[in-house]
């Protein structure tokens, strides 16, 4: 007789074998992971909590064999449904891994594990006299590693640039399977293309990070703030222009926000009450020396007077107490509004004076109620739109408004990322070419397209996984009641 041919071991429990860490498939805990900040909802077919980098390599071995996609998480923090993972994919969390590894504070580089909290890792740096410049939004629960996957930024990179700037290195695996090193840290290199930069931003399609080198910054010693009252949205763009490139320029300025009347109505209502209520608002942070904060504070208030706005401004010496009165937005409009879309498109500030008439225009045609706030120095507008974000009416906002954005110069994204909800614009962003070749550069990263399916690339395809439905599906929309943070 033939010997008895040994039956196959089912893919999750051959992969339960295989790793130290913790892997689960209990509906309970799967539901837990389902979604992000969007109103996208997945179905994913496990959670693992990888015990080190060996039982990553092992996962991503095992997705290749079976075809199942891969979709590494943090906070889930993510906006455009970056984290949402794809049908019957594994869900691999890492908000465990939350060590800093290394300070090195004469070299102004520490050295992390992705899952620690952007804002765990201020407070370490605060006591070396450093700080991490990136501070999207979600700092207070978003991770480095979800950070540096979508090159997330906010208000300061004005002055300090996106995560990509601040990233000196990683340790990765790659959709092949190989656990690759790739850092720098000399202060620049000319050696070839970006390796290091070529992952950020890439939202776990090319690789998941392990480990992530990060160069800091000395914590400046005043931070403190002024808020402008406006007569209207039309001035936004001329003060903007006026503190950051005009003749009385304020070099200390390290943000430069706007809200609108609607945001600043909702922000006066906040106790105590210092914003004024009823106008648009510019929110502005100075960073100075001790000796110099009364002269920077002065060359802002020359630049606002040349355009007669000097006489209603509302100083914070220490501009957190600004900042904690910006971060209730989120709340007070969930409270106001409900539902909406958050869009995050950029472009250059010469031309957000006509974005702010089109989504004006837009929100009338459409009789969408609209309001907006922004990263105005940097032209990045973040206009909410409250409509069902699942529904046909804001496909067709989003379609609308990332033509004018393409027209005017702009990005479909400046700082939240792609995800799968702008992934059909994908093309429209790059052009053809550049698609198709960010797409060849994903296929020698992940040859079988098991890193976050779905995501980024809108042609990407992958087999099926074997016990599992194909996972490049794409995330389901569902109306579960919560709204994005603003």
């Amino acid at each position: 007789m033939p010997p008895a041919v040994p039956e196959a071991i089912p893919p999750w429990e051959e992969l339960a074998a295989r790793v130290r860490g913790e892997l689960t498939r209990s509906a309970g805990s799967l539901a837990r992971v389902r979604g992000d900040g969007s109103h996208l909802r997945g179905d994913p077919g496990g959670l693992l909590t990888p015990a080190d980098p060996e039982d990553v390599v092992e996962v991503v071995r095992w997705a290749r064999r079976h075809g199942i996609g891969v979709v590494a998480r943090g906070a889930g923090t993510s906006l455009d449904g970056e984290s949402v993972p794809a049908t019957g994919s594994l869900v691999v969390e890492f908000t465990g891994w939350d060590r800093v590894l290394e300070i090195d504070v004469e070299e102004r580089l520490v050295r992390v594990q992705p899952g620690v909290v952007n804002h765990r890792l201020q407070e370490e740096l605060r006591g070396h006299g450093l700080f991490f410049p990136p501070n999207p939004g979600s700092w207070r629960s978003s991770t480095v590693g979800g950070n540096a996957a979508t090159n997330a930024s906010g208000p300061r990179s004005l002055k300090y640039g996106p995560t990509r700037r601040w990233v000196r290195g990683w340790e990765a695996v790659l959709g092949s399977g190989e656990r690759l090193r790739a850092e720098r840290r000399a202060p620049k290199r000319s050696a070839g293309p970006d390796l290091v930069g070529l992952l950020v931003g890439s939202e776990g399609t090319l690789g998941i990070f392990t480990e992530l080198l990060l160069e800091v910054a000395p914590l400046p010693e005043v931070r403190q703030a002024v808020v402008v009252p406006l007569p209207g949205v039309s001035q936004a763009v001329p003060a903007a222009r006026a503190i950051l490139r005009g003749p009385k320029r304020c070099a200390a300025v390290s943000a430069l926000e706007f809200v609108d009347a609607t945001v600043a109505g909702l922000l006066h209502e906040i106790p105590p009450g210092r914003l004024p209520a009823g106008r648009p608002l510019l929110l502005i942070e100075l960073e100075s020396r001790e000796r110099s904060r009364g002269e920077d504070l002065a060359e802002l208030a020359a630049a606002l007077a040349g355009l007669g706005l000097d006489g209603e401004a509302i100083e914070f010496p220490n501009a957190d107490e600004m900042w904690t009165l910006r971060g209730e937005s989120g709340l007070a409009l969930d409270r106001a509004y409900g539902e909406r879309i958050r869009e995050d498109v950029a472009v250059p500030l010469g031309a957000v004076g006509r974005l702010f008439q089109e989504i004006d225009r837009i929100a009338e045609e459409l009789g969408v109620p609209l309001y907006t706030f922004a990263h105005l120095g940097e032209g990045s507008l973040h206009p909410n739109f409250v409509v069902d974000p699942a529904s046909p009416t804001a496909e067709r906002i989003r379609r609308e408004l990332f033509d004018v954005v393409h027209r005017l110069g702009g990005t479909l994204s400046g700082e939240h990322g792609i995800g799968s909800l702008k992934a059909p614009y994908f093309e429209l962003e790059h052009g053809r070419a550049g698609a198709e070749a960010l797409e060849r550069i994903r296929q020698q990263f992940d040859p079988d397209g098991i890193l976050n399916p779905g995501k980024l690339y809108p042609r990407r395809s992958a087999p099926a996984g074997e016990g599992a439905p194909p996972h490049a599906r794409s995330p389901s929309v569902e109306a579960d009641g919560r709204t994005p943070p603003a």
